[in-house]
This record gives structure tokens, C-alpha cells and sequence, in this order.
């Protein structure tokens, strides 16, 4: 809830042309031209679930346009029919009770973030807002347990915007019973009956104090001390089913974060997984001790390690029979049958149905089938070197033609885009990546680093970007782009950075504190101002702000502190800012408000500099709604276009439907002023 994050969403539209630019593009403009809408449109499903009993399994597909929850008996998956009725932004998640009476889900307002809880009735197809509550509320799930069936447990804001207090609610009828109104604790933990057996209190270091809890909710004693600098790397995951044991991820006293079991009854720790490369990511549990019996590690790649016999049996089956990467989605209350998905770099996602019993693995549906025969291209997991030693782990994509002995190396050197994930405390990973293949398939080099900061690496490596925005951090960045220019894959005058969250606000960062590495930007929902970014939070993320924010990047409150933020901000550099620059914009954004981008532009604009600006008025932080991404990322493709020399699809119909309001510049992509103007 602290990060600023987003995911790559995109879009649609119509005729196709071979592009223009760079001589080498003639060479591999013979390779089939993917249209967009394949690329991001919706998929054909996604997010396939089991019931606990067994007896459904449910997706998310488009009905009538519109990503909606389907569900068909598990024998005959063939049988679905849509059980919800969205005719706007679309569900994006879903869950089954685990009485298997209820598919629930959340959703907010036009992506402000002020999520509510949604229940339906599969059998009437009845939906139901369990928490009607007023505009601005939060409602957030906080458990979901077998040992409760027919409730669950939700936090809200209500009463305090900063606070969650915990309700239970009935999901029948929909009464709810309060558990605890919250003194000032930045997160509760909860066992298996909904029971507040811990809780989270901020530090004056940043730091928090995981304390057990009396029966009045006041704070007990201390069951752990997290120092600020492991507060992105160690976290309470889960009680043991018998609600004795709790089991951490833990980085402290070690740079890895570890698996660690503590006995409540003696205090014992014991560490059950200590990583050799990269932190633990992922854990199996055993279905009825909630024990863990396997775990995953993501260094170069998802890699999963058993802990248990049967565990490994089960593992060996399903890398034998999946091509690339899965994950176990869902499961039965009795454990005989999984949902895995399984996918790779040149396959967007296979859903799959393991009967345990039977020892048997279904193909279920496809994500996007329209994909199976395109040009997709394999991602080669890198190992760079920053300038001062530090291993930066980065994925590059090259367009289908330009390697033909596969060893990473186009046989000529391309235009290249930087693709900038979010957070910062996230991460690239290898897999089927949308912006790569779409970049890669109209004739670039595409490459994103895992630069300092970012997470899953350990904590000393997280770490090393405390008080780095605009330094380090990005000079990380940069020596990716020299190497790929010295490697012979980047054109030196070719290359363009984007991205949405911290890749915007890096985006930004580069081209106005290294104006001369970058030919264009492209910066969706990025912060022009670290100032105005702080300052504007939402009130839920002011417990956490001291680890996060403050720690790493400064206190505006502070005089001096808040100069430094300017210094770190592309709004007081506007003047060495001489490339083209893209900007999309979600109007109800709460992470980084509009606020961001209309000062950017207006600065920009009277300054006489080229910036294009499109935005969104009924969405947030990223595009949800398919005719938006559709419109912004069609424009975002001519605009590479133009300044790249790359293959363009048309923009065609591609702002059909969408709410885009272009504000500035549509005069520097083709097309988008025949749009903007109506036409």
C-alpha cells in the first residue's frame, strides 16, 4: 500500500502499414505485424478459480465488451454463463467463499482506490455491494478463512482515514459486527478465526514493532523489532492452521529474506527457508496444517523447491508437463484438484486443471489464443553491472529476424526503448511481457532493469537506494544504456525511455537530467514533483511513510529535506528538458494526482517544449478501462514512430469509446489531431 506501482495495460486498432525509419527496419519488416488489439485488448479469459468444493470453476472473460466473472460446473467447464452484470470498467479479480456459495470481488470508483466488497450469487446471478459505505471509505479485505465459513473479515476507514478498524461481515445478509477499532496501528494480524492476535506499531526510526495484543487492543509485548531497513523485506505471512505458529518472511540479521516459523508458546524460531540468490517469494502450504511445503525463489527466473517428498513428486509432474514458469492459482478444501497457470516469454498463459487423484493435467483455456501463431520473441535474462559493482538483474527482447543465432545480439545495432518498471520497490521479471513483444514486433530493442531499489534481491540491494532518486538509481539506468549501445544493440541517438509510476517519474528524470541519452519519453502517471507527490498521499499511507518515503527519499516537512526533493525533481528542470515528451494521466489517480502532470505540461507549454498530454478522466493509477489503453498506447505507438523510425499501426478507431481528453500536443504524433479534433 505503499508503493507506486503499475501494471503494463494496453490496447486496439485498425489497418496495418510498414513503418518507416532506420534502414534496417526494410530488412525486418517482412515478419507479420501484430495488431494491437491482440496485444491489449481484453483476453479471451483470464484468473481461472476451483471452488473449495469442487464443484465450479469460474474466469473472468469480456461480456459484451466487458471483463465479467463466468462460471460452469467443474465437469463441464464448456457450460459457463456470465454471473455478473459490469458495463463499465470491468472486474479485474475474484475469489470464491469458502463455502462455495459466493464469488465475491473488489472495486472501486473510477480507480480513486475507495475499494468496496462485491458479492454474487451464482445461482441468481444476484450482486450485492456488502459495504455500501460512503464516498472516500476504503473497504479492504483482511480474511477469508475455512474456519469461519460465511464471514469474512474487512477493514475500513470510517471512522479515521489514516486507521483501519476491523468488522466482521455476514456475507448472507450483509451485518456486520466490529472487532476493533484501531489506537494506531499500521496494519493489523489477524489468525484464523479473525482473532487480532498482533499488531504493527510505527517507530519514530521508521522502523515497526510487531507487539502481541491484549484483549483491549492495547499493545503487549514486543514479538519483533523491524529495523526501517528491513521493512520491505520482512513481513508476518500467515498464522499455522492451529493458530500456534506464525510464519514470517524475515531479512533480518541476513541480506536474503528467509522463511521463519515462530512457536507462539515458547517463542522458538525456527528458519525453514534460507534462499541462496534471491529473497523467498512465493510458499506452498499444506492445505490442512497451512505448514509450508514448497517455495519459490526469483532470481533470473521463478524457481520452485520442495520441502516435502510428496511436495516434490507433485513439482517434478507439473515442470514435466508445463512448458516455461506456473504457479498453483487455486485449490479444493480437499486438495485434489489445482488451477495452475503456466506460461513463458513467447506464451501469454495456459490455465490447467491437476486432478491429484488421478494424476492428471487438463488444458483448460488459453489467455489469448489470438497470439498463438504471432512472431512473439523470447526475453534473455541479463546480468549487468552497474558503475559501482552492483549486479542488476534486466531482460531484453529483440525484434523477431534481427538475432538469428539467438545469442542476444541483433546483427545490427536498433533503435531501443528502456521500459522503467513502477514501485520502486517491485520488480522486472522474465515472462510474457506486452510491452516487450508489442515493442520488439515493431522493430525495437526493448530492455528493463531491475535497478537499485527495486525488490526481491535482498535488502542490501534495496537498501543501497535510500536517498538515490535522481542519482544512483538512476544511474543505473544509464549504464544499462551504455552497455547496450557498447554491446552493439542500441542505436546511441535511438534510444527512448518510458514507463508508468517510478518508470514515469524516471522517464522524467531522464529526459531532464540526462537530456542527451534520450531521444523521446514516454511517462505514464509519473511524478513531476517529489514535493507535491509526498504531499498529496492518501491519508491511509501516512503510517508507512516514515520507512518508505521519508527513509528513502525525504520529508517535505523538512526545510531542508524538501529542497533536496526539488533537486530530485524533474519540475525545477524543465529548462535542460530539449526531447519530445509523452504524458498519460488518470484523472481519479490518488497515488499521483492530476496535479503531477498538469504542472509538468504547463511548465513544458511555456516553454515552448514538445509534450504531448492525454488524459483520463474516469480512471487512476493506470489505464482499466480496454478503450483507454487502447487510444493512449495507440498514440504512444506513433509517437515512438516518429521519434524512432520504428513500424507504426495506424491509430485508425483506436479512441472510439475511450473518455481520452487530448490537452497538449496533438500535433506531434500522426493522427491523433484528426482525434482530438472529433474527426
Amino acid at each position: 500500500m505503499n508503493k507506486l506501482t503499475l501494471t503494463a495495460a494496453a490496447l486496439a486498432s485498425a489497418a496495418l502499414l510498414p513503418g518507416v525509419g532506420h534502414a534496417q527496419h526494410h530488412a525486418l519488416a517482412e515478419y507479420e505485424l501484430i495488431d494491437r488489439t491482440e496485444l491489449f485488448g481484453n483476453p479471451v479469459a483470464s484468473q481461472g478459480r476451483i471452488s473449495p468444493d469442487g464443484e465450479w470453476v469460474s474466469w473472468i472473460a469480456p461480456d459484451e465488451g466487458v471483463m465479467n466473472v463466468w462460471v460452469a460446473p467443474a465437469d463441464n467447464p464448456s457450460q459457463g454463463k456470465v454471473v455478473t452484470d459490469d458495463r463499465h470498467r470491468g472486474i479485474s479479480n475474484h475469489f470464491w467463499s469458502t463455502d462455495s456459495r459466493y464469488v465475491m470481488f473488489v472495486k472501486d470508483n473510477d480507480g480513486d482506490e475507495n475499494y468496496h466488497v462485491y458479492v454474487t450469487d451464482p445461482r441468481t446471478g444476484e450482486t450485492r455491494d456488502l459495504t455500501p459505505l460512503e464516498d472516500g471509505i476504503r473497504a479492504q479485505i483482511m480474511g477469508v478463512s475455512r474456519d469461519r465459513p460465511g464471514v469474512i473479515l474487512v477493514g475500513t476507514n470510517e471512522r479515521n482515514p489514516q486507521l483501519t478498524d476491523l468488522y466482521e461481515y455476514n456475507i448472507e445478509t450483509g451485518e456486520r459486527t466490529l472487532i476493533a477499532e484501531n489506537p494506531g496501528y499500521a496494519q493489523w494480524i489477524t489468525d484464523n478465526t479473525y482473532t487480532p492476535r498482533l499488531a504493527l506499531a510505527p517507530q519514530p526510526d521508521g522502523g515497526m514493532k510487531a507487539v502481541y495484543l491484549n484483549e483491549d487492543m492495547t499493545p503487549g509485548e514486543t514479538f519483533a523489532d523491524i529495523p526501517s531497513e528491513d521493512m520491505l523485506n520482512t513481513n508476518i505471512v500467515q498464522f499455522s492452521r492451529d493458530n500456534n505458529t506464525v510464519y514470517m518472511i524475515d531479512s533480518r540479521e541476513r541480506n536474503l529474506a528467509a522463511g521463519v516459523a515462530v512457536d507462539l508458546a515458547t517463542g522458538e524460531r525456527t528458519v525453514i527457508v534460507e534462499p541462496e540468490k534471491a529473497d523467498l517469494s512465493g510458499i506452498l502450504v499444506d492445505n490442512e496444517t497451512y505448514a509450508p511445503i514448497a517455495y519459490s525463489t526469483n532470481y533470473l527466473r521463478d524457481e520452485w523447491k520442495a520441502l516435502t517428498d510428496e511436495a516434490a513428486a507433485e513439482l517434478d509432474y507439473l515442470s514435466s508437463n508445463i512448458a516455461g514458469e506456473f504457479q498453483v492459482v487455486s485449490r479444493t478444501e480437499d486438495d485434489q484438484k489445482w488451477v495452475v497457470w503456466g506460461g513463458a516469454a513467447e506464451a501469454p498463459g495456459q490455465y490447467y486443471v491437476y486432478d491429484r487423484q488421478s494424476d492428471t493435467l487438463t488444458p483448460w483455456f488459453v489467455t489469448r489464443p489470438d497470439l498463438a501463431d504471432a512472431p512473439l520473441q523470447p526475453m534473455h535474462p541479463l546480468e549487468l553491472k552497474s558503475s559501482d559493482g552492483l549486479t542488476l538483474v534486466s531482460y531484453l527482447t529483440l525484434p523477431p529476424g534481427s538475432d538469428p543465432d539467438g545469442d542476444g545480439r541483433p546483427d545490427e545495432a536498433l533503435p531501443m526503448l528502456l521500459w522503467v518498471h513502477g514501485g520502486p520497490w517491485a520488480r522486472d521479471s522474465y515472462g510474457y511481457n506486452t510491452i516487450h513483444q508489442w515493442m520488439a514486433n515493431r522493430g525495437y530493442a526493448v530492455l528493463s532493469v531491475n535497478y537499485r531499489g527495486s525488490t526481491g534481491f535482498g535488502k542490501d540491494f534495496t537498501n543501497a537506494a535510500v536517498k538515490e532518486f535522481a542519482g544512483k538509481m538512476h544511474d543505473d539506468l544509464i549504464d544499462a544504456v551504455d552497455w547496450a549501445v557498447d554491446e552493439g544493440i542500441a542505436i546511441e541517438d535511438k534510444v527512448a525511455i518510458g514507463g508508468g509510476s517510478y518508470g514515469g517519474y524516471a522517464t522524467l528524470t531522464g529526459v531532464a537530467f540526462t537530456p542527451d541519452t534520450f531521444a523521446c519519453g514516454v511517462n505514464i502517471v509519473g511524478p513531476s514533483s517529489l514535493v507535491t507527490l509526498i504531499e498529496s498521499f492518501p491519508e491511509y499511507w501516512k503510517p508507512f511513510l516514515a520507512g518508505t518515503w521519508f527513509r528513502y527519499v525525504g520529508d517535505p516537512a523538512d526545510p531542508e529535506q524538501r529542497e533536496d526533493l526539488l533537486s530530485r525533481s524533474a519540475i525545477t528542470r524543465i529548462d535542460d528538458i530539449k526531447v519530445p515528451l509523452l504524458v498519460g494521466q488518470g484523472g481519479n489517480d490518488p497515488r499521483v494526482t492530476k496535479q503531477e502532470a498538469d504542472q509538468l505540461v504547463e511548465a513544458m507549454q511555456a516553454k515552448g517544449l514538445p509534450v504531448t498530454y492525454i488524459n483520463y478522466p474516469d480512471e487512476g493509477h493506470g489505464f482499466q478501462k480496454p478503450e483507454n489503453r487502447m487510444s493512449f498506447f495507440a498514440a504512444m505507438e506513433g509517437f515512438l514512430g516518429t521519434c524512432l523510425g520504428g513500424r507504426v499501426q495506424p491509430i485508425g478507431e483506436s479512441f472510439e469509446g475511450s473518455s481520452a481528453e487530448v490537452l497538449a500536443g496533438a500535433e506531434y504524433v500522426d493522427g491523433l489531431e484528426d482525434v482530438s479534433s472529433g474527426g
